[in-house]
């Protein structure tokens, strides 16, 4: 199966995790030459947070979510290893509920793969993925990879 776009869609609680999805990106983008597409998902409150912290003032400036997303720290630690590894990427930002977002986004871009990230659930939890992962896996037009933390 040829990839040519692959989603690998982030978050906040992305940030300690971007080695292990850079990684796993390049793993399967590099060898295909395959185009990443490196989504920024914040939700409505997230984003607020995040065009303040970035000195945006969406009342004196139109704001686009691409740009946030590219001025956003995990997407700036991403950027490293895949430009060292030679993939090609592009940088999307998207506003709204995470899952459908992520899929929504997959959707638009005709993604091949999505990769997301998530955490080591304890014994009880082991059985369900967050919300976020489980929406993503049930819904997405294409098959999903799931990066989990390592700690």
């Amino acid at each position: 199966m040829t990839l040519e776009t692959i989603l690998l869609a982030v978050g906040p609680g992305d940030a300690e995790r971007t080695d292990a999805l850079a990684e796993a990106v390049i793993e399967v983008a590099a060898p295909a030459e395959s185009t990443v597409v490196l989504a920024h998902v914040f939700t409505d409150d997230e984003y607020e947070k995040v065009l303040d912290q970035l000195s945006f003032d969406p009342e004196v400036e139109e704001v686009d979510p691409n740009e946030v997303a590219g001025r956003h720290a995990t997407i700036r630690d991403l950027r490293n290893p895949l430009d060292d590894a030679g993939v090609n990427y592009e940088v999307r930002g998207s506003v709204g509920d995470h899952g459908k977002a992520i899929v929504d986004l997959a959707t638009d871009v005709n993604a091949d793969r999505v990769v997301v990230g998530g955490r080591k659930r304890s014994p009880t939890g082991k059985a369900v993925f967050g919300s976020t992962a489980q929406e993503v896996l049930l819904s997405a037009p294409c098959p999903v990879t799931f990066v989990r933390s390592s700690d």
